[in-house]
């Protein structure tokens, strides 16, 4: 068995996917976890993009220790003197640099000649060589780029001090057999290739991302760049979660293995839906709510007699075996405490103190807490600097033959403000007076209700989306009461939209 390099972008190409922003507590506390889950590389951010970038990159590199951090730069000095100041303190840095090699990106993006492009590589890559322990370096849309021009630009960045060749697929565009021959033609054709590692980026907008970085592995590439959940520009990077079970199921077909603690990939699913309050499609590979579960009689029938006649891998092995009542209403500080240290959630000493009475709020309500439930009080408390809104107190009037209507309370910067309005129905009329009260009008786009826990008082889910001046923001919220739950969600939307407007920056697709 040969071990390859996870590197995990979720926190840098992942959020840069629509209405997937984070906090800077949420990107730390998601790093924490990624540390546990055991990927090798974590690229924390795009440090130059805006201060709210850096200051995750810096608090990251300080703190989370196990995986290299790395940085992305543009290949310029002032990208990467960021980096450099961002993740200094990491335990091991490494600098991502990028420019782009296909005609198409040099002639209408860049408006340079491939000598140009060559010139800006290595000067980039000398300049960074004694600031870092390690540098990657990625000819953007790189499988669209001509082979002849890879061999070339490649050879000079890795004489230049680069020891990592990353080969992205940015668009999504190639195959399996094609990416395959583009790795194994580089492997074969760059003079001083066995100086470098070669990693593999690929996008899904055909859907081949996953298979796409198999076959680049099957061919020479030993570093696979991916993000959890998938998430990422446009329809996405390569699912981690995906990639790691095709390992692990098909360790026959290709022999390879990772640092990876697959039962520690369900948990981390859930916890990045969480965050950035995207729900995990039911049908999705791995983690979806679907992906252990037969109804067909047939198959039924299939699992009593044998498991495996229609399970190729167990849910045990992805870690959803989670234990179910953890807490009730007599449990103390020190009970919760311990169990959310043991969920792997990392709290301050003030949202562990804020977390224990939204508990103590819904263990009155409920009889059985369970995990799920500790992991959304979590995420609720999570990112509190970035809560522009906050929803004080509603109240809603409606019946068969009343027009809906509510009447919001809404702290905007602790400032109160109150306001009533009416709807389509109980959501709508809520939705109205919350734009009227924080003055800004969102357009609801989707709207989801889940049961995330068991039980009649079990704990409703609502994610939305919202167009807010024509970008789509997502938000997410929970409670026993649904009403209260859109009210949250709708604001987290409009957090994240506030988020954006402040902390706005460069955004790229290597």
């Amino acid at each position: 068995m040969e071990k390859i390099y996870i590197f995990d972008t979720t926190l840098r190409d992942g959020e840069q996917a629509p209405g997937a922003s984070m906090t800077i507590d949420q990107k730390y506390e998601f790093a924490l976890q990624l540390a546990r889950l055991g990927v090798d590389i974590i690229e924390a951010g795009f440090p130059v993009s805006s201060p709210h970038q850096f200051e995750a990159c810096r608090l990251i590199a300080q703190n989370v220790k196990g995986p290299v951090i790395a940085g992305l730069a543009r290949a310029v000095e002032k990208d990467i003197d960021a980096v450099h100041d961002a993740i200094k303190a990491a335990e091991t840095t490494r600098l991502h640099t990028f420019i782009a090699t296909s005609p198409i990106h040099m002639e209408y993006k860049l408006k340079m000649t491939p000598d140009q492009v060559v010139e800006n590589a290595v000067k980039a890559v000398s300049y960074a060589r004694n600031k870092f322990a390690q540098i990657e370096f990625s000819p953007e849309d790189g499988t669209r780029s001509n082979l002849e021009f890879l061999y070339r630009i490649i050879e000079a960045v890795i004489d230049a001090g680069a020891s990592v060749i990353n080969i992205p697929d940015t668009v999504g565009y190639t195959m399996p057999d094609e990416i395959g021959h583009f790795i194994s033609s580089i492997k074969n054709n760059v003079p001083n290739i066995d100086k470098a590692i070669i990693s593999i980026h690929c996008h899904n907008d055909l859907g081949m991302a996953v298979a796409n970085t198999l076959s680049a592995l099957k061919n020479g590439a030993r570093q696979a760049e991916v993000s959890m959940n998938g998430i990422g520009e446009r329809a996405g990077n390569a699912a981690l979660e995906e990639l790691v079970m095709s390992l692990n199921v098909r360790k026959d077909l290709h022999q390879i293995e990772t640092n990876i603690d697959a039962k520690q990939l369900y948990y981390t699913s859930k916890m990045l839906s969480t965050i950035i309050a995207s729900p995990i499609p039911r049908n999705k590979p791995i983690v979806g709510a679907n992906a252990f579960s037969h109804e067909s009689g047939i198959h039924q029938h299939g699992m009593l007699s044998h498991r495996e006649t229609y399970e190729i891998m167990t849910p045990e092995s992805v870690g959803r075996e989670a234990s179910e009542i953890v807490l009730g209403r007599h449990s103390g500080l020190h009970g919760f405490t311990k169990r959310v240290k043991e969920l792997g959630i990392a709290l301050s000493d003030e949202q562990i103190s804020n977390a224990f009475k939204v508990f103590l709020s819904l263990a009155d309500r409920k009889k059985e807490v369970f995990d799920e439930d500790i992991l959304q009080i979590a995420g609720s408390v999570l990112g509190t600097e970035s809560k522009f809104y906050t929803l004080d107190y509603f109240n809603v009037t409606s019946g068969n033959a009343a027009i809906p209507t509510a009447t919001v309370r809404i702290k905007v910067d602790d400032e109160a403000h109150e306001e009533a309005a009416t709807g389509d129905g109980s959501v709508s009329a809520i939705f109205h007076a919350i734009d009227k009260a924080t003055g800004v009008k969102g357009k609801l786009e989707e709207y989801h209700v889940n049961a995330i826990t068991s039980g009649k008082q079990a704990i409703g889910e609502v994610s939305l989306n919202v167009s807010i001046n024509g970008t789509s923001f997502s938000g997410k919220g929970s409670s026993t009461d649904v009403l209260k739950a859109s009210a949250r969600a709708y604001i987290s939307a409009l957090n994240r939209y506030k988020l954006a407007a402040e902390n706005g920056g460069l955004k790229n697709e290597s």
